[in-house]
């Protein structure tokens, strides 16, 4: 399986470069797989969480380019370190004995094969709990065709279904087309509507691209996936691009008005199924993965970090007379 670096064509991109020989990718990876952190992870959906949270893995790189990603010094500036199959199943368990519910693989799709490998090795070592694949939707049918017997439940974004807001704000014009067919298969995968929870956030100045998405997947869907709507929209400052440039992406958080008029449309298309994450504004929450526990400590238990492995030492928490 490890080939199939060697003139990639993992991911929609299609860039056919050999990553086998070091060459990267769009993805910004060589072959194999880089992680920048595991948690337990509280902040997700319900049934995800479940009791003990939902142990989620952050793979290193993305063939998406994302102006507005709240992960990208994982996704696009390169943090995190190589992992073995061996290492990945002991993550695997570390996240198991820290009582996770699940394996949360986010946004692998140019990985695949050492993925695969991992969980090859973790079912090996007796790691039996529900494998998330926790993806943008910016899937390959190839890859989704691969994984099909090693992922219980599917967890893609759906981002836009106008080309024009993906080309300026993902960097991938044909984005709608691929995660349309995407979507698709995984639902055809699963045949099965609590294995397949479709996210979708909501960008500020854009609610008719919103309406769209919520029209195909009413008209398409909403008997084979849950939804999850999203309205945790934050800018992220200080985003540039490599050559300098200011990169775009809507300047505000989303207005009560706003979340009213898409709550309004989800009621009208009779969309029942799933999850509406409440009204979110401010920067708190986000993500800072040179942290060993890049969430705040409500959100998130750390249980491997690319800079120290297992051997997470937190700060200590200051004393109530302090």
């Amino acid at each position: 399986m490890a080939d199939l670096y060697d003139c990639c064509n993992l991911c929609p991109r299609n860039c056919g470069v050999n990553r086998s020989k070091g060459e990267i990718g769009i993805c910004g990876e060589p072959a194999g797989l880089r992680i920048g952190s595991a948690v337990i992870h509280k902040g997700e959906e319900p049934p995800l969480v479940g009791w003990g949270g939902s142990g989620t893995i952050f793979i290193s790189g993305c063939s998406l380019g994302c102006s507005f990603c709240q992960n990208y010094q994982v996704s696009q500036d390169g943090m995190g370190r190589i992992v073995l199959p061996d290492e990945f199943a002991g993550i695997c368990a570390a996240l198991k004995s820290t009582g996770a519910e699940n394996i949360n693989i986010v946004t692998g799709s140019h990985s695949v094969p050492a993925i695969i490998e991992g969980f090859i090795a973790a079912r090996k070592a007796g790691i039996n709990i529900p494998a998330l694949w926790n993806s943008s939707g910016y899937d390959s049918i190839t890859a989704l065709e691969l994984l099909s017997e090693y992922i219980d439940i599917y967890l893609p974004d759906l981002k836009t279904l106008d080309s024009e807001v993906s080309g300026r704000y993902f960097n991938a014009p044909d984005y709608p087309d691929i995660a349309m067919a995407a979507i698709l298969k995984m639902c055809a995968i699963k045949n099965n509507k609590s294995k397949v929870i479709i996210r979708h956030l909501i960008l500020p100045g854009y609610l008719d691209s919103t309406l769209s998405v919520l029209r195909w997947f009413a008209d398409n869907i909403k008997d084979k996936a849950m939804l999850s709507l999203m309205t945790q929209y934050t800018p992220i400052p200080n985003r540039f691009s490599k050559s300098g440039e200011k990169l775009p992406m809507p300047s505000r958080y989303l207005s009560n008005e706003d979340y009213e008029t898409v709550l309004h449309w989800i009621k009208k298309l009779g969309i029942e199924d799933g999850f509406c994450q409440e009204l979110v504004t401010g920067s708190d929450w986000l993500p800072d993965f040179t942290r060993v526990n890049p969430f705040p400590s409500e959100l998130s238990v750390p249980v491997w970090h690319y800079s120290c492995g297992n051997n997470i030492t937190l700060p200590a928490k200051p004393d109530a007379d302090s």
